[in-house]
């Protein structure tokens, strides 16, 4: 039988989201940061000559640059001010909780709680700032060496005043976008970084669903392939939503307790395991390090050196090579991160703080074992399943010229965004109907 929460969330309609007031204060706040975010995409960098760059950018965006012009919705592309966009902040993120992991201090200030958690935010914006500043410099100095075949340098005016005004506009902009999405946290719906991520990836399928028909109406795709390639995607979506909702859950016991006639506790509760814990990391690493030689080669104009240019040719989308380095490379980072994110000792010393225990498992090291062992069975599904999403689209951008956002990495960030904000949508709606339960029950109260 439906527990009184669960018939509560399935009675939820449009008609108690149109009484939701402060749902769609958040909701409207959150349209118009992200508004805020895309007009920034298109300010652009002093001192850029945009028309070599734009030509620049054509030959060398299938390497590393195309990848992160998508999650920046086009801002490298047009070199705006929102250029480095928050790559800086969720690689400092990342850095921390890997140093976490490692580092004994660190560690203890992620058990202190709150007060913990807000030293490592701390931490965390300082580092963002630091790789921000060195991304900056790096991509000003960059800059300055680009030019066309014709001559045309992508900087009008070189020189120490024009890497200054960068780094500063750089990191600006960084630092902006930083405390634009920890106030889409705070005050509006969603997770403010993932949304800004996701913001650019979605402004950017309209003009990749532009160029895919383009192809079929001049002849280079079969009007079939479209048709084909659109039911793929909507399976291939399905297939993500099932996986990234799919988890193991372990059932854990807590004891029963007497205090005085009374007796409490026995409740029995459950410890969901997510069949993908690593999320969309392990693409973006794996995709990052593998077009590496590609963007350097490509940045070059193909004069770089000799064995530089035969790794790229080696490692080009669609070549065994490359498909069989991402497969390896994007297994390694689902258990590399997983270990990194869940702890199966301390998961299994909390349950037995707090008197938990899995039945059948004794407490501790054997609970220890046990979570471990789940969580490896788990994990090699992950892989597999992120393995197939992320493989098939490199296969059809390779053999077909699909548009790069078709891209198994930009599908899955999509998909768990959303599934994310709309999560956090019906919980405000539940706790709306919470709220307006329990004024009724007063109201009948003060009546009786």
């Amino acid at each position: 039988m439906a527990s009184a929460a669960e018939q509560l969330a399935a009675n939820i309609n449009f008609g108690a989201f149109a009484k939701a007031t402060e749902l769609k204060k958040r909701l409207w706040f959150t349209l118009g940061a992200l508004l805020v975010y895309r007009l920034g995409t298109y300010v652009p960098l002093p001192g850029i000559n945009a028309q070599a760059f734009a030509d620049i950018f054509s030959q060398a965006s299938g390497g590393i640059l195309g990848m992160f012009n998508m999650f920046a919705g086009g801002a490298i592309e047009r070199m705006s001010i929102f250029a480095l966009n928050i790559m800086p902040y969720i690689s400092a993120s990342i850095i921390i909780q890997l140093m976490t992991a490692v580092s004994p201090s660190l560690e203890a200030l992620k058990k202190e709680g709150e007060s913990g958690r807000k030293k490592l935010n701390e931490y965390t914006r300082y580092l963002t700032v630091a790789l921000a500043i060195f991304q900056s410099y790096g991509l000003a100095a960059g800059l300055e060496g680009l030019s066309t075949s014709a001559g045309i340098g992508a900087v009008r005016d070189p020189g120490v005043f024009f890497q200054l005004s960068t780094v500063i506009t750089m990191v600006g902009g960084t630092m902006f976008l930083m405390w634009l999405g920890e106030q889409i946290t705070a005050r509006g719906v969603g997770n403010g970084i993932s949304l800004i991520i996701f913001a650019g990836i979605v402004a950017a399928l309209p003009g990749a669903l532009a160029q895919l028909l383009e192809l079929g109406r001049t002849g280079a795709i079969e009007t079939w392939f479209i048709i084909f390639m659109i039911v793929m995607a909507v399976a291939v979506v399905t297939f993500i939503v099932f996986m990234e909702r799919a988890q193991r859950r372990l059932i854990v016991q807590y004891p029963k307790r007497q205090v005085g006639n009374k007796m409490f506790g026995g409740e029995s509760s459950h410890l969901p395991l997510k069949l993908n814990t690593s999320g969309v990391i392990p693409p973006i690493f794996a995709s990052s390090l593998l077009l590496l030689p590609l963007t350097a080669v490509g940045f070059s104009g193909g004069q770089g050196p000799e064995w530089l240019r035969t790794l790229s040719a080696y490692l080009g989308h669609g070549t065994p090579l490359y498909m069989s380095l991402y497969a390896a490379l994007i297994i390694f980072f689902c258990f590399f991160y997983t270990a990194i994110v869940f702890n199966p000792t301390e998961t299994a010393d909390n349950l037995k703080k707090y008197g938990g225990f899995i039945p059948g498992i004794r407490p501790g090291k054997n609970t220890a074992d046990y979570l471990d062992f789940v969580l490896t069975r788990l994990t090699v599904i992950g892989a597999a399943y992120l393995t197939v999403v992320c493989l098939l689209p490199e296969f059809l951008i390779s053999r077909y010229s699909m548009p790069f956002y078709f891209g198994g990495t930009s599908l899955l960030i999509v998909v768990t965004v959303t599934m994310d904000t709309v999560a956090q949508i019906h919980s405000h709606l539940l706790a709306h109907q919470y709220e307006g339960l329990i004024k009724k029950a007063k109201l009948r109260g003060r009546k009786g």
